[in-house]
């Protein structure tokens, strides 16, 4: 399954927070109405939907106030598995 868009990502959290704007490249802490519970939720979904795509906790855990959705996709993109070679 594919990674879906670090639009698509910022818009999941979106929805999840009920912010009415999310941008990949706005800080995260930075967004009035997202905060850590609306985080855990946004990658609770995300867990389930994209079952195959390893996603935890860690993806949060450097979170500062310099931190975007665009940061949280750079690092889910270094944790897709790789196709094996052969």
């Amino acid at each position: 399954m594919a990674l879906p868009t670090v639009e698509e990502l910022a818009q999941q959290l979106a929805v999840v927070s009920g912010a009415t704007e999310v941008t990949p490249d706005a800080p995260i802490q930075h967004i009035a109405d997202v905060d850590s519970l609306d985080l855990m939720e946004w990658l609770y979904n995300f867990q389930n939907q994209y079952p195959d795509i390893p996603a935890d906790e860690s993806l949060f855990t450097d979170l500062d106030d310099t931190t975007t959705m665009r940061d949280v996709y750079t690092k889910l993109l270094e944790h897709l598995p790789q196709p094996a070679e052969g």
